[in-house]
């Protein structure tokens, strides 16, 4: 059994800072690639960013990449996001994933039906950016 546990979401004004975490409990060893991805409503899931398994990050093409920095405490098996000069555009449902392979070279990975290839999920911290 998997379970990811994502902390740190919250509300903040444009300019701020927040550091979303995902804390991985169960399966999850480092044959494991994790990602954060975040969605509004009534719009397409999007990819942020994504950590291999073989420890290379990904800015898994988005507009985020310059704000937006992934990094993997190992020992806790956490995953985390640093977001920085928040955007009102920003403000989504922030949800962190795991899928038990590499990254793939490509993006297309974390866009639409191939994202749901990230077997595990978890509920998502809202984030809510005010101008």
């Amino acid at each position: 059994q998997v379970q990811l546990v994502e902390a740190g979401g919250g509300a903040v004004q444009a300019g701020g800072s927040l550091r979303l975490s995902c804390a991985a409990a169960g399966v999850i060893d480092s044959t494991y690639s994790m990602a954060w991805f975040r969605q509004v409503p009534g719009k397409e899931r999007e990819g942020v960013a994504g950590f291999g398994s073989d420890g290379l990050t990904s800015d898994a093409g988005s507009s985020v990449k310059e704000r937006f920095t992934i990094s993997k405490y190992n020992s806790k098996n956490t995953l985390y996001l640093q977001m920085t000069n928040l955007k009102p555009e920003d403000t989504a449902m922030y949800f962190c994933a795991a899928v038990s392979r590499p990254l793939l070279p490509s993006t297309s990975q974390f866009l639409g039906p191939q994202s749901q290839d990230f077997a595990h999920w978890g509920r998502g911290p809202q984030v809510t950016v005010s101008s």
